[in-house]
């Protein structure tokens, strides 16, 4: 399948399609707005199956990679769903405890884009864990549009839970130096601002284009916040006024990336709105920031 860049589709479809992708408007409702942009013998059905995942793409640390050592794991979440599961990795050839990265999905799940990026962390030195929400109703199903109407359904209190417990399950297992940070993208990085506001002794917080927590909970933040954000990401970016000033009047330390010209998403490297250059430089500044308040 030929890769597609952002740059292939009109801005108007990219903004319908993230407002399908977060279940803002339906399928149908795409298709409808889209049909006008689909030209040149190109349906309104196949610009939204070009827009979707590629996880071929995205495989930059293979599954067997010696390097690493990865299973899948279960966790407690007694406020949550019960018994979790999720995806554990850390260096093969690590001597001690390691510092640790909560890695929280988008809203699919654990999809392979996601344990992608956990062995890349534990290629840097990390013990790398990333929960599933889909765990309770079976786990990812493979399908983007079936895990995100799961997704959906789950009860949202309880589904936060289960982050927040996974982030206590990494931060105390045996492997873990007790150091722990948190990266998310999209919804995960709506709970990176949720785990920095409930748990006081998280050390790093990195949020990719996420909702803000409310601003009156911005108190309680302790742990330095590194922030990324998409330039055309217009929904995402509209509540960071009110965040900036709350962080600022309450305090906060924490470092803000706006990506021109890129979209929500551009990190996750199996779709067009993958942007190899924001996405290979807020990563880089992701691992420096770790590398500060994790290894230090």
């Amino acid at each position: 399948m030929e890769r597609k860049k952002a740059s292939d589709f009109s801005p108007a479809v990219l903004k319908e399609f993230d407002l399908y992708v977060h279940g803002i408007i339906s399928r149908r409702e795409f298709l409808n707005r889209s049909a006008r942009f689909a030209v040149g013998g190109v349906t309104a059905a196949a610009l939204l199956d070009s827009l979707q995942p590629n996880f071929a793409w995205a495989q930059q640390v293979p599954k067997d990679d010696s390097r690493i050592k990865a299973e899948y794991a279960e966790y407690p979440s007694p406020e949550g769903n019960g018994t979790m599961k999720g995806y554990l990795a850390r260096p093969a050839n690590a001597g001690g405890p390691l510092p640790a990265v909560v890695v929280i999905h988008e809203n699919r799940g654990l999809n392979p884009y996601i344990e992608d990026v956990v062995r890349r962390l534990a290629l840097e030195g990390y013990l790398a864990f990333a929960p599933d929400a889909l765990a309770v109703v079976g786990g990812y199903p493979g399908d983007e549009d079936k895990a995100r109407e799961m997704f959906a359904k789950l009860d949202p209190g309880k589904r936060t839970e289960d982050m927040v417990a996974a982030a206590g399950f990494l931060k105390t297992h045996p492997e873990s130096s007790g150091k722990l940070g948190v990266i998310g993208f999209c919804y995960g990085g709506g709970v990176a601002g949720i785990l920095a506001v409930r748990m006081p002794d998280l050390a790093a917080a990195v949020p990719f284009y996420g909702p803000q927590p409310p601003v009156s909970e911005v108190a309680a933040i302790k742990a330095p916040l590194q922030i990324h954000y998409a330039g055309l990401d217009e929904r995402i970016n509209a509540g960071w006024p009110a965040f900036e000033k709350a962080l600022q009047d309450h305090g906060k330390t924490y470092e803000m990336h706006m990506y021109a010209d890129v979209h929500h998403g551009f990190h996750n490297d199996t779709t067009p709105r993958y942007d190899e250059k924001a996405a290979s430089l807020a990563w880089r500044r992701s691992l420096d920031f770790f590398g500060r308040h994790l290894k230090s």
